[in-house]
């Protein structure tokens, strides 16, 4: 007799391509494995932004029919990425007494500690946290506590952080899968996606920086015991580079696309001086090597030895034993982890998806460990939910709401349940838009 299986598919919605990754699951054993892999050039979105809804869900449409011609299976749900500039973090910490005489921790316990913690976190107007995440848990003053649950005391203490990107950002993705025909089941933020695609158990926990170098924006995630300390996003991806090389050259952006592929970071010596011929339209053209590894040189520096630096420093953790892993399609440039492991003095490594082998040839390298992520998202909200909480709109709502009338009581009813549906959510949305 089979099995009956499940389909979870993920929606990477990237400034240079939309990609999807399908994965099937059996009901009763829970395993997941990857059957398909579908993306199409991305239209209508620049540095992680929709900025044409239209033309961003006919890209979908085509991304999905891809999928859907490797598996021979329809799709019509999908947990995607959200991404864009505007992202912050909100620390906070909250108490509760677990009663007179020692017990054991249950989830409502949870809930309500993480309630606490999140009771004085003011979310900036036309804002959405997009994450609640709890980054360590304290029982009786013993801190270092990864998952409380079972454990007896009498004191409970959480420490959250609170992901919040603008509303709009999240509508408008929403409203372009929406257009393209498809359901959004859930959201996750790239930088996250990107290092669940990529980052191993053990580099976790030493403490190490993921940066997704895509082709609009480059994402952030430094993780630390096991828990993501930061995530951010910098609007400098690899078309800035192609950019650069085309107005240096006075090329097309296609033209200067392909030069930039054709070096590598860590020539040096009489290659610096090999002629790179090329025609547009009719006419002959030349440079160096070394004449487009500096312009290249120069944007590298400043992603990642003044902008990539500075998120490090901004962070909590002091040291980074794992180093830096670098990922996305821009990561695929022969010779930028030596470059960059020079520039920043510390450990790096390429990494392509966990999961690579499990994808098909082609449709299994940096540039789509996002996408991958998204799988691995899915399950480990499912393994542990609470490890990534979705905030439920419709009641993060009515508390800022509550909190700017004096005299009106809080609700009782926990503004971050795990159970609340991904529907009140969408329904808000469009509420307020």
């Amino acid at each position: 007799m089979y099995e009956d299986v499940e389909i979870i598919a993920g929606l990477d919605l990237g400034t240079s391509k939309i990609a999807i990754v399908v994965a099937e699951r059996g009901t009763r054993s829970g395993d997941a494995q990857i059957i398909g892999v579908g993306c199409a050039p991305s239209k209508g979105i620049r540095k992680g932004v929709i900025v044409n809804l239209e033309q961003a869900a006919e890209s979908v449409r085509h991304a999905v029919a891809d999928a859907e011609a490797m598996i021979g299976l329809s799709l019509r749900n999908f947990t995607v990425t959200t991404s864009g500039s505007e992202v912050s973090s909100i620390r906070s910490k909250g108490m509760i007494s677990l009663g007179r005489a020692p017990r054991q921790v249950t989830e409502h316990d949870l809930e309500r500690v993480i309630e606490a913690a999140l009771s004085d976190v003011v979310v900036p107007s036309n804002h959405w946290s997009v994450h609640v995440m709890p980054v360590g848990f304290a029982i009786d003053g013993q801190k270092g506590i990864d998952d409380p649950l079972g454990m007896t005391g009498i004191r409970l203490e959480a420490e959250v952080q609170s992901v919040v990107v603008p509303m709009a950002v999240v509508q408008n993705v929403i409203n372009c899968v929406e257009m393209a025909g498809y359901a959004v089941t859930g959201l996750v933020l790239k930088p996250l996606a990107s290092a669940l695609g990529v980052l191993s158990a053990e580099e976790a926990i030493a403490g190490t920086a993921v940066v997704d170098a895509g082709g609009g924006t480059t994402s952030i995630s430094v993780y630390s015991e096991g828990s993501p300390r930061k995530l951010g996003v910098i609007p400098v991806g690899g078309d800035h580079i192609t950019n650069d090389i085309a107005c240096t050259l006075k090329i097309p952006i296609s033209r200067a696309e392909e030069i930039k592929k054709a070096v590598s970071l860590v020539e040096e010596g009489e290659v610096l001086e090999d002629e790179l011929e090329f025609e547009v339209r009719g006419k002959s053209y030349s440079c160096t090597v070394g004449e487009v590894l500096e312009v290249i040189a120069c944007r590298m520096e400043e992603l990642f030895g003044t902008l990539i630096r500075r998120e490090l420093e901004e962070c909590d953790v002091s040291l980074l034993p794992g180093g830096i892993v670098l990922t996305g399609g821009v990561s695929l440039m022969p010779g930028l982890d030596e470059y960059v492991a020079e520039l920043l003095d510390c450990p790096v490594r390429i990494a392509p998806p966990l999961d690579e082998q499990r994808m098909p040839p082609g449709k299994n390298d940096s540039s789509f460990a996002s996408a991958a992520g998204i799988i691995r998202y899915v399950l480990e909200r499912e393994r542990n939910p609470f490890r990534y909480l979705s905030p439920s709109l419709e009641l993060a709502v009515d508390r800022s709401i509550q909190k700017s009338k004096k005299g009106l009581s809080r609700r009782r009813e926990p503004a971050y349940s795990v159970q609340k549906a991904w529907g009140s959510i969408k329904k808000s949305l469009k509420e307020l838009f």
